[in-house]
């Protein structure tokens, strides 16, 4: 067999092997989206409103886009806390008060079982792709726009 056609053999069998990994994956339900703006920055946030959506959040996604990102509705205010088990991508996680004004935002690498927390009671907590905040200059005590209009806590 020429090394192409044993190249191609391989290609088809890897390909097949990530097809059906992905068909095993359990399907993730299609989340209500909100539009939100942090200054002149839009944000097409997916809504985590319910339980089941807020323990799933972003796991087993390979991709976010630059403008995306997950807005978890909690609710109750408390000192929620996120973590990255089954997260492949770098994520940057920013707790809000009822009112969207950040609290604290904290980085967050993939497939890792730290605990990152609000540093005071929070009601909303938005993911976003790693270093977005920072990148836009978006930091603590800045408010999010757009919360009011969230569906609520399930």
């Amino acid at each position: 067999m020429s090394e192409y056609r044993m190249l191609a053999v391989v290609a088809r069998r890897a390909a097949l092997a990530m097809a059906l990994w992905a068909a095993s994956l359990p399907a993730q339900a299609e989340m209500p989206r909100a539009e939100l703006s942090a200054g002149m920055y839009r944000i097409d946030a997916e809504v985590a409103n319910t339980f089941d959506s807020r323990a799933t959040g972003l796991m087993r996604r390979s991709f976010m886009a630059g403008h995306a990102g997950m807005i978890f509705v909690y609710p109750e205010e408390a000192t929620h806390c996120m973590w990255m088990r089954n997260t492949l991508i770098p994520l940057s996680v920013a707790f809000l008060e009822a009112d969207g004004t950040i609290i604290n935002i904290e980085e967050m690498a993939p497939q890792t079982e730290t605990n990152h927390c609000a540093r005071r009671p929070a009601r909303f907590a938005l993911e976003m792709n790693a270093g977005w905040f920072a990148a836009k200059g978006i930091a603590a005590g800045q408010r999010i726009r757009g919360i009011d209009a969230l569906p609520p806590a399930r």
